[in-house]
């Protein structure tokens, strides 16, 4: 007897979910992301971290109502196979630009592949523009040989022959189970390894959150933390910076062109700088990155609210053109730029 009949992902494209609760599971240890597995108890979001959260999800929904009766873009944006959650960031650029979720492909201006997945699979988007579906690997291995072809030099190592510290992490995104490790030793089944970036000047560790939105970096989040516990998810301080403030021209454009080679059209790098050598190392890619960080002051987070609603809808605006519609325009955004190698490392920016 033959199975159902699949649908036809060409003329039945899947509809997103917009019941944001149906992606989680309440137990009796906090709640399970489904799709991931990933757990948000305690030890991810302390009671206070959820009530900044929360003041914060209020202030985007009364300032995204404002945009869209005073400044609306009459743009909408079709993401597949998920929907973006006020927990994403990307929510937050959606409602602070006044563009709107769109059902289906034949409602919207523009396409988004939205999976908060490391390896997937981006549905077609018939004659769209779709953002970010050239991306889709971010596991560390393909992000560490990438970052070494833009900038020159190697982060990523081979436990078995590397003598000393090193950095032991799960391929997978979002996972924060990085530690360091003792090699020579043998390589464990899913597990990259990485040079170990001293970014800390002894005592406090510093971690630069940048904001990829048109492949091109926006600003960044000056991350810090004790240096003892440096892969913990929590940070004592984190403010916002302008790229100028944080890295040299030479650094920028090695990020710029990372983005680049990764088809990056929206993410959110994790940059450390080595406290021996200076250089920057681009250690982790998330296209789905949440937030933003609750330890921002207001006005900070006035800061990223403005920069995201203003980058982003810029993006969609120009994609959401005639000329930018179509099939040859699509592979133009889908090709990767050449890359070079050798940049001069620059007096790195004292933060």
């Amino acid at each position: 007897m033959p199975g159902p009949e699949q649908p036809d992902r060409d003329t039945q494209p899947a509809i997103a979910r917009a019941n944001w609760f149906s992606d989680l599971q309440l137990t009796r240890r906090g709640l399970i992301v489904k799709k991931t597995g990933r757990r948000i108890g305690l030890a991810e979001i302390t009671p206070m971290e959820f009530i900044k959260f929360c003041l914060y999800f209020a202030v985007v929904i009364v300032k995204g109502l404002y945009v869209r009766m005073m400044r609306p873009s009459h743009l909408a944006v079709w993401f597949a196979p998920d929907r973006p959650r006020p927990w994403y960031i990307l929510w937050s650029a959606m409602t602070l630009s006044g563009v709107r979720f769109a059902r289906t492909p034949d409602e919207a201006n523009v396409a988004f592949y939205f999976e908060d997945t490391t390896q997937g699979d981006p549905p077609l988007a018939g004659k769209l523009v779709q953002f970010n579906a050239a991306c889709n690997d971010i596991s560390k291995s393909r992000v560490t040989d990438l970052f070494a072809d833009v900038s020159g030099y190697a982060l990523r190592l081979d436990p078995e022959t590397h003598q000393g510290q090193a950095v032991e992490k799960s391929e997978a995104n979002g996972l924060h189970d990085g530690r360091i490790v003792q090699c020579p030793c043998m390589p464990a089944p899913g597990k990259s390894y990485q040079r170990l970036i001293d970014s800390s000047d002894g005592t406090t560790a510093f971690d630069y959150r940048t904001t990829i939105i048109g492949r091109a970096p926006r600003f960044v989040l000056v991350k810090t933390k004790p240096a003892s516990n440096r892969f913990s998810m929590h940070n004592d301080t984190v403010v916002y910076r302008q790229l100028e403030e944080v890295f040299t021209s030479a650094e920028i454009d090695i990020i710029t062109r990372f983005a680049e080679a990764m088809v990056l059209d929206w993410a959110a790098l994790d940059v450390l700088r080595d406290a021996e050598s200076g250089r920057i190392y681009i250690v982790d890619v998330n296209k789905t990155d949440t937030g933003p960080a609750v330890d921002l002051s207001w006005g900070d987070r006035g800061k990223v609210m403005r920069a995201i609603s203003t980058h982003f809808l810029t993006m969609v605006t120009s994609a959401a053109q005639p000329s930018m519609t179509g099939t040859a325009p699509q592979a133009a955004r889908s090709a990767r730029e050449p890359l070079r190698s050798g940049y001069p490392i620059e007096t790195p920016r004292q933060v």
